[in-house]
């Protein structure tokens, strides 16, 4: 009797275990970006004397810096997507029936559309006579379009999803000229520019999201992959096959120069150089290429991260589990520090204070992190166990 029980109590335990890793999966892959948007963040806060353009102009980046910002492109698209599949699990709960996830999303697309006007827009310039609507804006108003669109049948969001991804670039003729009737959608939507422009505020689009909008629908698409009959060897397939497909025609587009991208790669002089060409992707809007790269590569990890779980893994899920807690306070103490260093040491690089050398990036935002991880994991906590409902959004 008592090795039925045992057996019994092993399963019990295993499925828990399978169920904590699927979930733990997607915290582990949004922490990796998280940590990798701050290194972004440090760049632009403390090397911001090295401007980079979009896409970068591959004769004033050095190496190094080229694959940095290539590394921090998987933040926003995977946030975004991440965004998606944790709708479709948040309406289907792994215990419990299904419920609607509408009310959920405007909720929180408006918080944080309100938090990236507020505190987020004043923590990049420690002012406010300018509001640049960047990627919390653009997740904001997926959220909000997400909102409705799960009231649609599931192979219409599906569809709707790739047909925006696929197909938004051939929208690049589509253009409207300042004072035009359509420039203001259409500015919010596909082409960055400024909606209002006075000598005393001006607010810019900066994330156009249109793209973004197709990448949460996908993410809520393939949310029936974590559903709890779902085995981890056939989740782990299907992620593999996503990925390696993305991957593939990744390489048929961009390697012919066919579409997805409006700066055509070059063969270089050098292995690297023509690998910077290649991998030289537009952002704003995120282009098909850029879309298919990143979340190509992100859905291979994602797959990977499904059986993982160690102290590393651990340490990196932290910060994937309050990552609106995060997000803010880093922006904050950068802004403060970077403040602190300029009264001290005034402008070291032409009008900035900035570093020397593009390892202190890196070395900084390791720091930052380790700084962080308690104070965000205390947070996470007192989340999920204070009751109080809008903490949930963070």
């Amino acid at each position: 009797m008592s090795s039925h029980i045992t057996a019994l109590q092993g399963a019990t335990t295993t499925a828990l275990q399978r169920q904590n890793k699927r979930i733990a999966s997607i915290d582990i892959l949004r922490g990796l970006v998280m940590l990798l948007m701050l290194v972004d963040h440090v760049r632009e806060r403390l090397y911001y004397h090295h401007p980079i353009s979009d896409p970068m102009t591959l004769d004033e980046t050095s190496v190094a810096l080229f694959f940095t910002r290539i590394a921090t492109h998987f933040c926003a698209p995977v946030f975004v997507f991440l965004t998606g599949l944790s709708a479709w699990l948040y309406a289907h709960p792994a215990q419990g029936a299904p419920r609607s996830a509408s009310a959920y999303l405007l909720k929180r697309g408006l918080f944080i559309i309100g938090i990236e006007v507020t505190l987020i827009n004043f923590s990049w310039f420690g002012a406010y006579d300018a509001l640049y609507l960047q990627v919390m804006w653009a997740i904001g108003l997926s959220m909000i379009v997400l909102s409705l669109m799960v009231k649609a049948p599931y192979w219409l969001i599906g569809t709707s999803g790739l047909a925006i991804v696929l197909g938004h670039n051939a929208l690049e003729p589509v253009q409207f000229s300042t004072g035009e009737s359509g420039y203001f959608l259409w500015t919010i939507l596909h082409d960055r520019g400024y909606l209002y422009a006075s000598e005393a505020f001006k607010v810019k689009a900066s994330y156009p999201a249109l793209p973004w909008m197709g990448v949460i629908m996908l993410g809520y698409f393939v949310g029936p992959l974590y559903q709890h009959t779902v085995t981890s060897a056939s989740r782990q397939k299907n992620l593999i096959l996503i990925g390696v497909s993305c991957l593939l025609l990744l390489a048929l587009l961009r390697g012919l120069n066919l579409y997805g991208e409006t700066l055509p790669w070059q063969v270089g002089d050098s292995f690297i150089e023509s690998a910077r060409s290649f991998l030289n992707y537009t952002k704003y809007p995120p282009s098909l290429n850029f879309l298919l790269f990143t979340l190509g590569i992100a859905t291979l990890v994602l797959a990977g991260l499904d059986t993982v779980n160690n102290r590393v893994s651990q340490f990196i899920e932290s910060f994937g589990s309050a990552p609106l807690f995060f997000y803010i306070v880093h922006l904050y103490i950068l802004l403060i520090g970077y403040k602190v260093l300029f009264a001290i040491y005034g402008a070291t690089q032409g009008s900035y204070w900035g570093l020397d050398s593009l390892w202190q990036v890196w070395a900084i935002a390791l720091v930052l992190a380790l700084a962080l991880y308690f104070p965000t994991v205390r947070f996470a906590r007192f989340k999920r166990t204070s009751g109080i409902p809008w903490l949930k959004y963070f």
